[in-house]
């Protein structure tokens, strides 16, 4: 069995670069170990780039390939991204009731030795009508005032609030290749026009049109939808999930900000409409804006009416782009010496952002339960276990999105709170949380992409009700988190004062980069 030297990923992009400034920094040559990483992509292929959101995760995975958080702002037009901002999913647009509601990404209060706020919520402690969102964190208040999540002064990836970004997905894949040959990865410029396989079924070369036969002992398929080496070469199975999560067509487009100065929010806008949704993400310059609707319930000439009504007057002259998306996973994503990283492993709605996550979760995976010896099998079944697993659990939580609200002004909303479209892992935890909140038990946390504060904000947010009356006594601190929801609504209004408005901090760390830069260009030119 021979050892694990060459590493070759067929891809470029967010999943390929990612995956190559990952390994390179855990097991290629800055580590130490002699495992090359080698990169091969098309000039031709350009970036899907659906969503351009990302989920906290990603602040841990940019340290630990070496992006300054400063230069990440300024070269890829990032901004902060403090949860999610759901619109008319409850109800549709101009029905009695609250018209919204936050999922942040900060976890609820909770003092150490107080209690725990959320069963005290469902009993009224926090007053009536108000969101969990907004009575157990700060972060609502925040984003809903254009306010930054951190100080200026914060270190990188650290500050008061929980934060992702939103970014300009060309712009990340330009800064992760340079980033990644900087790390060592080698690249090349190719079209791939034929996958070998060896007499095993394994993959034995990649046959491009400009360089030739390229070999490793290990592929990486970054690929895409086209899959060339997982699907079309392996033959892995595509497992469908159109049945549960019906979007599967997007319209895109990026929209100008009528001032330069308009204020930028710090949350993705998710606006429920008649067939699906729509996105809209304030980037630095412009908004990056889409349609996510199923074909099965509307048409692509209406689609583009409803996203064109969204957008307004004054963009007439902007021109959607469309995508097609294949909605579901691989049977296995590491088969023999193939590992699928990105679209080409799966691909589940940008509900939730969990596109770049699974990247991150696959490009992780794939480091640390790296190979040295050969020894691929067990390996690929942990790795394939645990990938499916992930899929899986983000499944049921996007479908909890649509299966809880109460629209039926439209046959796309009856459709998806039908029993038989809701998964039965979805329908049990339901069934155990109509008498308690979720609780970190109902979770294996190694599996999961989103932590169990984020199941209660989007449950309670989509009005799900939960009756404690038959362990009303198990709670007997009413009083005291009480008190504690009236700190939390003190508490924010003091954040406000010290945190900055968004576009302030994105201008100082702009700004801050464009110094360091500009001090190292001197320092190479001396």
């Amino acid at each position: 069995m021979n050892p694990i030297k060459q590493v070759l990923i067929v891809g470029g992009g967010t999943a390929g670069w990612l995956t190559a400034a990952f390994l390179a920094k855990t097991v290629g040559a800055t580590s130490g170990e002699s495992v090359q990483i080698t990169l091969v992509e098309s000039k031709e292929i350009g970036i899907i780039g659906v969503g351009e959101g990302t989920f906290p995760s990603i602040r841990g995975t940019l340290a630990a390939i070496g992006i300054d958080e400063a230069r990440f702002v300024r070269e890829c037009n990032a901004t902060f991204k403090q949860g999610i901002k759901f619109v008319d999913w409850v109800r549709p647009q101009g029905a009695a009731g609250i018209d919204h509601y936050f999922h942040p990404f900060s976890l609820p209060s909770q003092r150490a030795g107080g209690p725990e706020l959320l069963p005290y919520w469902l009993q009224g402690a926090a007053g009536a009508g108000v969101p969990f969102a907004e009575a157990a964190t700060m972060q609502k208040r925040v984003a809903d005032a254009s306010h930054a999540p951190k100080r200026m002064d914060d270190g990188d990836f650290l500050g008061p609030m929980n934060y992702a970004y939103h970014f300009d997905a060309g712009r990340f894949a330009t800064l992760l290749s340079d980033h990644g040959k900087s790390l060592g990865v080698k690249h090349i410029l190719a079209n791939v026009e034929q996958v070998e396989l060896d007499a095993d079924g394994a993959i034995s070369a990649i046959v491009t049109q400009e360089a030739g036969r390229l070999t490793a002992d290990l592929y990486i398929d970054c690929t895409g939808f086209k899959a060339r080496l997982i699907g079309e070469a392996l033959g892995s199975p595509f497992h469908k999930v159109d049945d549960v999560l019906f979007a599967d067509r997007a319209l895109a487009v990026q929209v100008p900000y009528p001032q330069a100065d308009t204020a930028i929010p710090s949350y993705t806008i998710s606006t429920a409409k008649e067939a699906g949704w729509i996105w809209d993400i304030g980037l630095q310059q412009r908004r990056g804006v889409g349609y996510v609707y199923s074909s099965r319930h509307t048409d692509d000439a209406r689609a583009e009416q409803v996203l064109r009504d969204y957008i307004g007057a004054g963009n007439e002259n902007l021109t959607p782009r469309s995508l097609k998306l294949n909605v579901g996973y691989r049977e296995a994503h590491w088969v023999k010496n193939c590992v699928a990283v990105g679209l080409s492993g799966g691909f589940l709605e940008p509900l939730e952002a969990s596109g770049i996550g699974l990247i991150e979760t696959a490009a992780y995976l794939v480091s640390y339960l790296f190979p040295f010896n050969g020894e691929l099998e067990p390996v690929a079944k942990l790795f394939n276990h645990q990938m499916k697993e992930r899929y899986e659990r983000i499944v049921d939580f996007v479908k909890m999105h649509y299966c809880l609200s109460q629209r039926t002004d439209s046959t796309f909303w009856t459709d998806n709170t039908n029993p038989a479209s809701i998964p039965d892992t979805l329908k049990e935890k339901l069934a155990m949380w109509r008498c308690r909140p979720p609780h970190r038990l109902d979770f294996i946390i190694d599996l999961e992409m989103y932590p169990p504060s984020s199941w209660q904000y989007v449950l309670y947010g989509m009005e799900f009700q939960t009756k404690l009356n038959a362990n009303a006594a198990s709670y007997p601190r009413f009083e005291e988190a009480k008190k504690e929801f009236q700190m939390i609504a003190q508490m924010s209004q003091r954040a406000l004062a010290n945190l900055p408005p968004h576009r302030t901090l994105i201008g100082h760390l702009c700004e801050k980069d464009y110094m360091t830069a500009s001090k190292a260009a001197v320092k190479l030119a001396g």
